[in-house]
């Protein structure tokens, strides 16, 4: 006769479920769970009072540089945006940012020109073409190019970039002459100390820094995007074009806008190089220009109490085109959307 336990009934089952439900140990998980959302609280609300500090950062320093350039700008004889020479502490006091303005955006706007495509290729190279052997060591070079100090920039720019630049720019002035960039004017000599002479420094500056953060969003570039291009047939080249320049064009982006803030605040390196005048002038192979940073660098040590607050007048206006070239930047790459994977 068989001793085997029968099926036991339906409830008799349900039964121990339920038992078996009850007894499992759920304090410590809702304990650890409630531990876990007490940390993500006080964290949420450490990263939100540092977001709130940055923010309050900002708006202090614009409200200090407008508070201090006010005596400046009610003691001018004329119009600080448009006037280009600069004798604040003069009487009457005559004093503008126009000149130093231009020779800001001018220069850094070559420096993009020439940096940025260069910089590109560069990150390109080292994230998917050069063998690892070579690319670990490229890598670490351009990140060491990245912490150079300005001053060291503006040394080898004056000592031997510029007694090196003697022979492009006779070349661009005598063959290029008719395009205004590289107009000299009737008498055709050319000058050392020049607009395309900084530009050319800032670029070498920025360089590093916009090829290093390009790298390291050209390497997180899914490795499934890559393999689906190679699989449909396509070259290195068309997978750089159609994979991987398309996903890190946000970081591109990100990483010029970060070159172009340190080219728009470089103060040394162009004091070095660049000559001292006020001028506006397309023709960036004459002598003269200058920069915001550069003037008040060479400018503050010689400035009484109206020349230091046109100083910071100044700097004033380098802090809100630098806000609206950052404001700018995050518009594009919310438009692009290139992480998100919106087209």
């Amino acid at each position: 006769m068989s001793t085997e336990p029968g099926p036991r009934p339906p409830t008799e089952v349900i039964s121990n479920l339920g038992q078996a439900t009850l007894a499992t140990p759920e304090g410590p998980a809702l304990g650890a769970e409630r531990g876990d959302r007490f940390g993500d609280r006080i964290f949420a609300g450490m990263a939100g009072g540092a977001s709130i500090l940055l923010l309050v950062i900002i708006v202090g320093i614009g409200g200090f540089l407008v508070w201090k350039s006010i005596p400046a700008i009610r003691a001018d004889a004329t119009n600080f945006l448009t006037e280009k020479t600069w004798f604040p502490d003069s009487t009457p006091s005559v004093w503008g940012i126009a000149a130093v303005a231009w020779g800001t955006i001018l220069s850094s706007a070559l420096a993009m020109i020439m940096a940025v495509p260069v910089a590109v290729g560069i990150a390109l190279f080292i994230a998917h073409y050069a063998p690892r052997r070579l690319a670990s060591p490229l890598g670490y070079l351009v990140d060491l190019l990245a912490a150079v100090p300005s001053v060291v920039y503006g040394l080898w720019g004056l000592f031997f970039l510029v007694p090196q630049m003697v022979g492009l720019t006779t070349y661009l002035a005598d063959h290029l002459g008719w395009f205004p960039l590289f107009n000299v004017g009737a008498d055709g000599t050319t000058a050392t100390r020049t607009i395309l002479n900084a530009s050319v420094v800032l670029a070498v500056m920025i360089l590093p820094i916009v090829s290093a953060v390009s790298r390291e969003v050209f390497l997180q570039v899914p490795t499934s995007h890559i393999e689906g291009a190679l699989a449909l047939g396509a070259t290195r080249w068309e997978v750089m074009r159609m994979a991987v320049l398309p996903f890190g064009r946000s970081g591109v982006i990100s990483a010029s806008m970060l070159g172009l803030g340190r080219a728009l605040g470089e103060t040394v390196a162009v004091a070095l190089v660049l000559s001292t005048s006020y001028v506006t002038s397309w023709h960036i192979l004459e002598p003269g220009g200058n920069t915001i940073a550069a003037n008040i660098a060479l400018q503050y040590g010689f400035a009484a109490d109206t020349g230091i607050s046109a100083l910071i007048a100044s700097g004033m206006v380098l802090f809100f085109i630098t806000l609206v070239v950052n404001i700018t930047a995050r518009w594009i790459i919310g438009r692009r959307a290139a992480f998100s994977g919106a087209n």
